[in-house]
């Protein structure tokens, strides 16, 4: 059984005297109730006495030989770059197939998308050289007066616009008054 994740470093802190009398008995009382905190207390505890039972010997000599050999096996075992160490964790977890698998099938989707998307559309064959008639296009007058009628001429020329809203003006005559500000003035001062 694990401990828990948050309790791991305060477990360690425990175990070399190290915590707060709170925090302290705080971590004593979850690990009462908390079997994989108090397994790793115990390995880490154990490990701890065994540290402090070894023998230190302060008065150590080694030779300059020695530590060269040391430093030049670091050094040969030390990959030379980053990208080594990345490629090298890359190849080991592609080599099981439960990664492999969705990181080529997501590459294979991507290539297949690209492609799809970026196909140029298929070459038309050139046209004929004679020489076409360009006919003035036909300025539709039984249109019902809405927005989209006005934007769909006006997109093909404002002069066909002009020339509609003129026929229509004079086609149909308002029934009803139509008000200026100078009319409008006028009845004020009347008023």
């Amino acid at each position: 059984m694990r401990p828990c994740s948050r309790n791991r470093k305060p477990l360690a802190w425990l175990a070399l005297g190290e915590l707060d009398a709170r925090r302290a008995a705080a971590l004593r009382a979850h690990m009462e109730t908390c079997e994989g905190c108090r397994r790793y207390m115990e390995e880490i505890s154990g490990v701890n006495d065994k540290l402090a039972a070894a023998k230190m010997i302060p008065d150590v000599q080694t030779s300059e030989a020695f530590h060269r050999r040391v430093v030049a096996r670091l050094r040969s075992e030390r990959p030379s770059a980053a990208w080594q160490v990345l490629a090298g964790r890359f190849v080991a977890g592609c080599l099981n197939w439960r990664t492999a698998l969705p990181v080529v099938g997501g590459a294979a989707l991507v290539i297949a998308m690209l492609s799809v998307l970026t196909r140029q559309p298929a070459a038309v064959p050139p046209a004929s050289i004679g020489a076409q008639a360009v006919l003035p296009p036909d300025i539709e007058s039984d249109l019902p007066p809405t927005i989209a009628n006005y934007q769909r001429i006006a997109t093909r020329s404002l002069d066909e616009l002009d020339e509609l809203l003129t026929k229509q003006g004079k086609r149909n005559p308002s029934p009803i008054p139509i008000y200026t500000a100078s009319l409008v003035a006028s009845a004020r001062v009347s008023d």
